[in-house]
């Protein structure tokens, strides 16, 4: 039975509600629908709505759990649609230097780590951080760290595609100033030839591939905290963008055992697939998933991400970088090889995002998509995924928006890193990053995300630092502001349309699942700049507190 505004109302005798909330304003996100005052869910889904608060009293049983908070606002639980939750259980084990304010203090981190730990064992950092942020501006060298301790590899993160090695890291990785750096790496030597101890982009799979994998137990702790640290700053799924296709089976684990407070959609690495044979055999590993049933509500494979560029300092650019005329940034693929590498794994019926950072990067990966496309015609909407698409010019939205590519956007990444692009790209460049007020007037169907560990992943800092445009060197590019609402549905209900998961999640209604955040203020009308801190006082998934009090 529904009542005529089309919520579900109770039958003469109905089942009891599990969680009865009654709050100020319960924002639905339906088109049309007014704020509604309370909000039952029964099992793993929402029951019914109401527009007065004690409306769905009539739900109340003896084990309904009653939140009464008049002054509080629900929301549906955001996605983060591009980050990395494995980056993230990796970091929780790590020597904090994203708390440091200088050298000085991160090489003290890493010595008093180096002191409780034994010889030979590897010391490996927080990847949050970002080196124009310590007062040196730059990253620690070999001999620095080598400084801070000679008794173990020490490998400094930074993100994905950059590290610093101490002295006994390079040798157990086999790296000499005379390694031949691999295609799409660097290796980086002083001006007189000798390491530097930084690897970048492909670089690090040097390393990668001689680090001792930690054990399983201590994985699933990683991805327990930093999947309930995700669901505290209003978080209800992650869109992992680079999931080795062998931590499949620790996501499993952590699932089995309980520990993901947030939904996973993965996208798994293709990064190390450059053969026709590499592609077929990583896809192999997943359909052999696939074939297993192993995907459920909460934890589910997307597809493969691969990348056609560099980052803040190899995205590929028509015009050249700032004070390097004979640079332009990296293409990591040759075209036709890409369009090979891509239609073998949407052939499979596998989805695909891209990473595209510089407006060369989103032209040729345009060129790409538009010749799968041509090949395979009739692939299901939301099959290829910009990720970023950061520098993107209008002739390359209106090519983007005609083949009907959504892109992933990221306000934090631009927030965290907007100085190191100023001195890569120059100021007016770096302004032109995320042009969403252009791409949602041209009609582009956009999500948002954290890119984490480059930016802060939160809920409520992406939607103020899309209003704002703010960043750690100021406003940059506020023309390219969007309001509150757009900000607040890039996470919630065009999110879940990007996912492909519409009819389950994304927007409050009877018989959705009941994904939802409660926020001591209204998002939508706060003082924006409260929003930056704003945290949730609660965050339901499926119907399960994930954060906050129960009771």
């Amino acid at each position: 039975m529904t009542d005529p505004d089309h919520h579900a109302v109770p039958d003469s005798a109905p089942a009891p509600a599990d969680l009865l909330i009654r709050a100020a304003a319960v924002h639905t996100l339906v088109p049309g629908e007014p704020p509604q005052r309370a909000i039952a869910v029964t099992g793993a889904r929402i029951t019914a709505l109401s527009p007065a608060p004690d409306g769905l009293d009539v739900l109340i049983g003896t084990a309904t759990e009653v939140l009464d908070a008049p002054a509080a606002t629900v929301l549906p639980a955001f996605d983060d649609t591009h980050t990395h939750l494995i980056l993230a259980g990796h970091s929780v084990h790590g020597v904090p230097v994203h708390q440091a304010r200088d050298l000085a203090g991160f090489l003290g981190l890493i010595r008093e780590r180096a002191a409780r730990t034994p010889a030979g064992q590897w010391i490996h950092t927080t990847i949050n951080w970002q080196e124009v942020h310590l007062a040196e501006q730059r990253m620690p060298t070999t001999e620095e760290l080598d400084r801070a301790t000679a008794d173990h590899p020490v490998l400094v993160r930074r993100g994905a595609y950059n590290m610093v090695l101490n002295s006994a890291a390079l040798r157990l990785a086999g790296i000499t100033a005379a390694t031949p750096a691999p295609p799409g790496g660097v290796i980086e030597l002083d001006e007189q030839g000798r390491l530097t101890g930084r690897l970048v982009n492909k670089a690090v799979e040097l390393v990668e591939r001689v680090l001792p994998r930690p054990a399983r137990t201590e994985r699933v702790a990683g991805l327990r905290a930093a999947s309930a640290d995700y669901a505290a700053t209003g978080i209800g799924t992650v869109r992992d963008c680079l999931v080795p296709v062998e931590d499949l089976d620790v996501l499993r684990a952590a699932r089995a055992a309980g520990a993901l407070s947030v939904r996973v959609r993965a996208l798994v690495s293709g990064f190390a697939a450059r053969t026709p044979e590499q592609v077929d055999a990583l896809l192999d590993r997943m359909d052999a998933w696939r074939a297993a049933g192993e995907d459920d509500d909460l934890f589910r494979v997307w597809g493969v991400k691969f990348g056609i560029d560099g980052g803040f300092e190899a995205g590929a650019l028509d015009e050249p970088y700032q004070g390097q005329p004979c640079y332009h940034g990296r293409l990591l693929w040759e075209p036709a090889e890409l369009v090979a590498a891509v239609e073998r794994v949407v052939g499979r019926g596998w989805r695909v995002g891209v990473h595209a950072w510089g407006d060369r990067g989103l032209r040729t990966l345009l060129d790409v998509f538009e010749e799968v496309l041509k090949h395979r015609p009739g692939l299901p909407p939301g099959t290829l995924v910009v990720e970023h698409g950061g520098l993107a010019r209008a002739d390359q939205r209106a090519r983007a928006i005609a083949l009907g590519i959504p892109v992933t956007v990221q306000h934090p990444l631009l927030h965290d890193g907007a100085l190191t692009q100023q001195r890569a790209w120059g100021r007016e460049r770096t302004a032109g990053i995320f042009p969403l007020r252009e791409w949602l007037d041209e009609g582009a169907l956009l999500a948002a995300g954290s890119d984490f560990p480059v930016g802060p992943y939160g809920a409520m800092v992406s939607v103020w630092g899309m209003t704002t445009r703010r960043t750690t060197t100021g406003v940059v590019g506020p023309e390219h502001a969007i309001d509150r609402a757009e900000a607040i549905a890039l996470h919630t209900v065009d999110a879940a349309r990007l996912v492909g998961e519409s009819a389950e999640r994304g927007s409050l209604r009877p018989g959705a699942l009941a994904d939802l955040t409660v926020w001591p203020v209204d998002p939508l009308s706060c003082p924006v700049d409260a929003l930056r801190g704003l945290r949730p006082e609660r965050t339901v998934v499926g119907g399960r507190t994930v954060h906050g009090t129960t009771g």
